[in-house]
């Protein structure tokens, strides 16, 4: 048995907001955003109570703007305002991080809470992060959050911070998925995750409890550790170390090139 389905945690309210806040934003800057999506543990799938609004997009300028001697700043950040945090990357700085891969980036694309989509060229993005996913990058990214998290949130401790705990949690099950399926890059959300992974009944049923807690406590809810998860992480952590770094293919730089170049081209005339 897996975890309960995922459930949006986004008012229609909320919702009308952040859009609002999006349209302003591109006008002042003068961008389109090619895709605007939630981040952070609202879309992971274990949100708290008080959890803030991680809205992060990504936005092409005009053409101009990159036929330029001077390098333009290549993120847009508004000031955190109440429980909204929003920022996006232009769409060169993004494909960049793809190229590396940036599992941040493939989880944008495969957020399951969006905002605003370019159908034609989400798609096109989302089949070039394909071609990328499978690269041991993601493994050695994931396993640096993890670990850090672990060393300073979780070891030594009897009680932890539920939050931080999933912060771990999630990366080892993420490794755990590029294990598997190498060239599908992982679900976002924690019921996606362990939905494709073979893992124990036990260690479900104490992610479960873990998240109906979680779902009840605010940002600074604890509990304790659980031993059948700490193996989960410890397991995934041990086989990522061994697992060699390889460096990106140049066929997917001069690809990541083309589909740049369309893009600004298509969308960035105005």
């Amino acid at each position: 048995m897996g975890l309960p389905t995922f459930v949006s945690a986004i008012t229609g309210e909320t919702r009308l907001a952040i859009e609002d806040a999006l349209t302003d934003l591109a006008g002042r800057h003068n961008v389109k955003i090619l895709f605007a999506v939630e981040s952070g543990s609202r879309a992971w799938g274990f949100p708290s109570p008080d959890s803030d609004y991680d809205v992060r997009f990504v936005y092409v300028h005009p053409m101009d703007w990159y036929l330029s001697i001077s390098r333009g700043r290549d993120v847009i950040e508004l000031p955190i305002s109440d429980d909204l945090d929003i920022n996006g990357w232009d769409i060169r700085k993004a494909l960049g991080l793809l190229l590396k891969p940036n599992p941040v980036m493939l989880e944008w694309l495969s957020s399951p809470i969006r905002y605003d989509w370019d159908d034609a060229i989400c798609e096109r993005l989302v089949q070039f992060a394909r071609s990328t996913t499978h690269r041991t990058a993601c493994l050695h990214h994931y396993l640096r959050i993890g670990e850090t998290q672990l060393a300073r949130h979780v070891e030594g401790q009897r009680e932890v911070n539920l939050k931080k705990y999933f912060y771990v949690l999630r990366p080892a099950l993420a490794i755990r998925w590029i294990r598997h399926h190498p060239e599908i890059a992982p679900p976002m959300n924690l019921q996606e995750l362990t939905a494709g992974l073979d893992i124990d009944a036990g260690a479900l049923e104490e992610m479960g409890r873990l998240l109906a807690l979680k779902a009840q406590s605010n940002e600074m809810g604890s509990g304790p550790r659980v031993e059948q998860l700490d193996t989960l992480v410890a397991s995934e952590f041990a086989w990522a170390r061994q697992t060699e770094k390889h460096n990106t293919p140049s066929d997917l730089v001069a690809e990541a090139d083309l589909l740049f170049r369309s893009i600004v081209n298509s969308t960035g005339e105005g």
